[in-house]
């Protein structure tokens, strides 16, 4: 019984690691682009991605991955998107939409005279992000983006509404079955996983510290 429940939790354990980080693949550029919407000089541009940003903020994930699931078909007929592809979609975009936020934040963070000291030196405005603002701005929002890593892995459990085998419902389908320690085996993976994401995180940061 032991090696079949092992493999199962496996199973499960690699969807819940694919969809961390091909949700991270995906949203941390995304949020980048986000943001840069959300602070365009062209008011119906910004108007329309802040928009976006609150609705997709304001609203549970769950019903965001139901509505990407099963949307396109009811509304408009289409066939359902593969189960893991839609749970990827709405991890994406919404991941995205709360990078954008730290994004911005950050980028809002670094000193107007930083431009200016870029601009004085004769360097372009794509010059001045990459060589200036970004460094910065890397530094501020290295905390909050840990935050939210550590939040998306234990929200990966949410998939399971659209039936994806992740990790928690591979270890509850053996409750039913009179066995309980599977998931305590699923809170050792979070604990674990959530554990190494802090360590990697703090020695990132600290290797950060030339902006002091």
């Amino acid at each position: 019984m032991f090696i079949p429940v092992t493999l199962s939790l496996l199973e499960g354990m690699i969807t819940t690691l694919k969809l961390f980080f091909l949700t991270l693949l995906f949203a941390l550029p995304l949020g980048l682009i986000i943001s840069f919407g959300s602070m365009s000089r062209f008011r119906p541009l910004r108007w329309l991605v802040q928009t976006v940003v609150w609705i997709v903020r304001g609203s549970p994930l769950m019903i965001q991955i139901l509505i990407i699931f099963y949307g396109p078909g009811l509304l408009f007929g289409l066939p359902l998107l593969p189960r893991f592809t839609a749970a990827l979609v709405a991890f994406a975009v919404n991941y995205a939409c709360y990078f954008s936020e730290i994004y911005r934040g950050g980028i809002q963070s670094v000193p107007q005279g930083q431009y200016e000291a870029g601009q004085v030196l004769g360097m372009t405005q794509s010059q001045i992000f990459f060589k200036i603002t970004l460094l910065q701005v890397v530094k501020h929002i290295v905390p909050p983006m840990g935050n939210e890593m550590i939040t998306l892995v234990k929200d990966t459990s949410l998939v399971r509404v659209i039936s994806v085998y992740e990790l928690i419902w591979m270890g509850e389908t053996y409750i039913k079955k009179g066995l309980i320690w599977p998931l305590f085996y699923t809170a050792v993976f979070y604990l674990f996983l959530s554990g190494i994401l802090t360590v990697l995180l703090d020695q990132f940061e600290k290797k950060l510290d030339y902006f002091k």
